[in-house]
């Protein structure tokens, strides 16, 4: 199975770390993590990501923005909004992508 790289954007500091947990907890995934837009906009540029994770406490504007940014930057990155529902949830909202470009 090919390998998966994610960026995982956050205001929550504690939610944040769940999730890069959760996500690094699969041998073919990798996630890193940002807390500030303008740091992941850095990596995003630097980094080939497959999937960009917003969470919890981003401003709707700044949420906006980055989605338009990393589009635009990469049209093929995949971008989910999670905002909770367990770790069951966020493996099925980054399996159902998956599937959906015929990756599954």
């Amino acid at each position: 199975m090919k390998k998966y790289d994610f960026l995982i954007l956050g205001k929550n500091q504690p939610i944040l770390e769940i999730l890069l947990r959760l996500v690094n907890a699969n041998e073919n995934w990798n996630a890193v993590g940002f807390n500030d837009e303008e740091l992941a906009k850095d990596h995003f540029l630097q980094y080939n990501v497959d999937f960009v994770l917003l969470s919890a406490a981003i401003e709707d504007h700044v949420e906006k923005e980055f989605s338009a940014f990393c589009l635009k930057a990469h049209p093929g990155v995949e971008i989910i909004e999670h905002f909770g529902g367990g770790s069951g949830l966020l493996q099925s909202e980054i399996y159902d992508r998956l599937y959906k470009k015929g990756e599954l």
